[in-house]
């Protein structure tokens, strides 16, 4: 019967017969391991066993210099158990020969005579050289970079936890990727741990190579004299040069077997192999080259020195900056090169087009002269002006202003600025940067001269004047303020006529999705069930066109849920929440505790009544022309007598007519506030200046 693997058309390899019983090789492998402690091994299955180890420590290093990761090797602290289990047994194999035979191998003997040139002395030095730098360079810095980076990866593990739960809870990551990375952090904290106490292998293998070189050499002197007949000189000779020789054997494989632990350990942040780390960090700087070819140089021509050495290094460090040097310029030729065919590629593409249609929600284009204003390293500080304009809007009208984008734009006048909202231009002005705005507050005593202007957010009559009557203007009354303040002052003035506009479906979506966080029940009450996303945004921009703040949106939130089931009418809903807001309504147009105002005649408003129609689409008040003419005459003389007086252009109708009469005035009035009574605190004194008629 054919095996397994035949069937399914694989045939049997070594690696796959290997992988299959690795488990029953290991088992073998470590029984055989403790056994080479007790039974004597045979010369020639000792040189086998001898080159193995060699060959198994270059296998080693070699896998540490070409893994990516440390955990690519996660076997190697066992790995590094059996190794060194492995090397102490051919030891004491070889010390066995060695006392017993006075002969270990070919292998112990070619580097007791041939490597080191039959000089016992040279031997010993070697080995305790090689020794050294096991244990004390190479051990040492593993052992202590092992520990820091066992304790730092322990340490690391809660906030590395936290970072994979937070990319969980965002959709950045799935479930199965969270689970690959939490199994990564833990194999990291065992690994290191690990590593920690496998290093301690190597500092006791160096160890244990020293006192068996002092009991080889001891006891095989004594073992010469005693028992072999042999001169004191000649046993010193013999089994000095094959400890000597058993000594490098076993600590050229430990050597390499150190310099793999300590590959493996510093390796924290690579992006490759050891060898492709090394040349992409090092050969990456055709100045390093040439600053060193030119050192090396300069050495080579101080007398005393050895020219030919530091000239030819020189050279060949020159060459390679050159190649370097070449190397980049071409890379910064394809890169550009690279670019602009993108670029032109981009640029033919049909998804290209959709880009154009992206409009910026708000636009600040300004003058070449003004640009100082933006530019930071020359005192501009416009930017930060924006960023307080944008925080004093949410303030007070609750309203997150978009990113407004700045651009300059030299087809207008230098000192010319534009306002543009959703692509169209809304307002204008002009500025003279080393001059100052003199308003006319009605304080004046006395005029000064100056260039005649317009104050753009208010349209007030005011004078350009330089720095030098500043202070002259001030004491004659005048209110003065900089240029980047009367574009700032311009900018939120417009931000506030056009909040309405501004605030869009999603930006109230915004609002709701804030407003959840803290009052989840309130808005799943509210939407979708009784209410859009749409029509709680009409509610809103109809607040925000008559400048109600909508801070305050679970308020909002509760009226809209106790009144939507019994009108969907954005209007009517809006009413329904001004009458809810009557204290910060009250506080808007309240000066004390007295409410200046003129109001509707009776008449009046049983007429605005009596024109009311309704219909699917909303409701609306239809008056005959001459009624509508007299309205807004009678409306503007009572509303001049209430500036001449010094108060605002306030309104106070009953709640059922509020909403009409604001309809049929808004286009011909502007600036006017219409309150009803139900907006307005009981504790507020009114005041009736006047009564508008037909």
């Amino acid at each position: 019967m054919p095996a397994p693997d035949e069937v399914l058309g694989e045939p049997r390899t070594l690696g796959s017969l290997i992988q299959k019983y690795s488990d029953v090789i290991i088992a073998v492998t470590l029984v055989m391991i403790v056994i080479m402690m007790i039974i004597p091994l045979p010369t020639p299955l000792l040189d086998l066993l001898i080159c193995l180890n060699i060959t198994i420590a270059l296998v080693v290093i070699m896998s540490a210099i070409y893994n990516e990761e440390a955990l690519d090797l996660s076997v190697f602290p066992s790995l590094l158990l059996v190794t060194t289990l492995f090397r102490l047994a051919l030891n004491i194999s070889s010390t066995r020969l060695i006392l017993v035979d006075a002969y270990a191998g070919e292998v112990i003997t070619a580097f007791g005579q041939f490597v080191v040139g039959g000089n016992p002395v040279v031997g010993f030095i070697m080995f305790i050289i090689l020794v050294i730098i096991n244990f004390i360079v190479i051990t040492k810095g593993s052992e202590r970079v092992a520990e820091v980076s066992a304790r730092f990866t322990l340490d690391a593990m809660p906030g590395k936890q936290m970072a994979i739960d937070a990319d969980l809870n965002q959709g950045a990551i799935s479930d199965e990727e969270a689970k690959i990375r939490r199994t990564k952090i833990q194999r990291e904290a065992d690994f290191f741990g690990a590593m920690d106490g496998a290093s301690k292998f190597v500092k006791g293998d160096a160890i244990a190579a020293i006192i068996i070189m002092l009991i080889n050499i001891g006891g095989g002197f004594v073992i010469g004299m005693a028992q072999r007949d042999m001169a004191a000189v000649e046993a010193l000779q013999t089994y000095t040069l094959l400890t000597v020789g058993e000594g490098l054997v076993s600590q050229i494989p430990a050597l390499l077997i150190s310099t793999a632990t300590g590959i493996i350990v510093t390796r924290a942040a690579s992006e490759g192999n050891l060898g492709a780390d090394i040349v992409k960090q090092l050969f990456k700087n055709d100045r390093v080259f040439f600053i060193n070819a030119g050192v090396l140089f300069m050495l080579s021509i101080v007398p005393g020195l050895p020219g030919i050495p530091f000239a030819s290094l020189a050279i060949i460090c020159a060459f390679i900056g050159y190649s370097l040097y070449r190397k980049t310029s071409v890379t910064e030729e394809v890169k550009v090169e690279q670019e602009q065919a993108k670029e032109k590629h981009e640029a033919t593409r049909p998804e290209n087009i959709i880009s154009l249609l992206q409009v910026d929600p708000m636009e600040l284009e300004i003058g070449y002269s003004l640009i100082p204003l933006v530019d930071t390293g020359q005192g501009g500080d416009l930017l930060d002006r924006i960023v307080m304009i944008r925080r004093q809007c949410a303030l007070e009208l609750g309203l997150v202003v978009p990113t407004i984008r700045i651009r300059d734009n030299i087809q207008i006048k230098p000192n010319a600025y534009i306002i543009k909202l959703k692509g169209m231009e809304i307002a204008r002005g002009e500025l003279m940067l080393d001059h100052f705005l003199a308003m006319n507050s009605g304080t004046v005593f006395e005029e000064i001269p100056g260039i005649e202007t317009v104050e753009p957010a208010f349209g007030l009559p005011a004078l350009w004047i330089p720095e030098s009557q500043r202070e002259q203007a001030e004491l004659n009354g005048y209110t003065v303020v900089d240029a980047v303040s009367v574009l700032a002052t311009h900018l939120t003035e417009i931000i506030k006529q056009h909040a309405a506009e501004i605030l869009g479906r999603q930006e109230a979506q915004n609002l709701v999705d804030n407003l959840a966080k803290t009052h989840q029940s309130l808005v799943d009450e509210v939407v979708p069930e009784l209410l859009g996303v749409g029509e709680i945004q009409k509610v809103l921009a109809n607040l925000l066109n008559e400048r109600i703040s909508i801070r305050d949106m679970a308020t909002i939130m509760e009226v809209l849920a106790d009144y939507a089931r019994a009108t969907k009418d954005p209007e009517i809903l809006t009413e329904y929440v001004r009458h809810a807001m009557s204290r910060q309504i009250t506080q808007q147009v309240v000066q004390g505790n007295m409410l200046p105002c003129v109001t509707l005649d009776p008449a009046l408003e049983n007429r605005i009544v009596g024109g009311i129609q309704r219909t699917d689409h909303g409701s609306y008040v239809s008056l005959d022309p001459e009624s509508m003419r007299r309205m807004i005459a009678s409306l503007t003389r009572e509303i001049e007598k209430l500036a001449n007086q010094g108060y605002p252009a306030v309104v106070l109708t009953s709640p059922a007519v509020r909403l009409y009469f604001r309809k049929l005035v808004e286009r011909s009035v502007q600036g006017l506030i219409i309150v009803s009574h139900a907006e307005i605190d009981q504790s507020v004194e009114i005041q009736i200046l006047g009564v508008i008629k037909i």
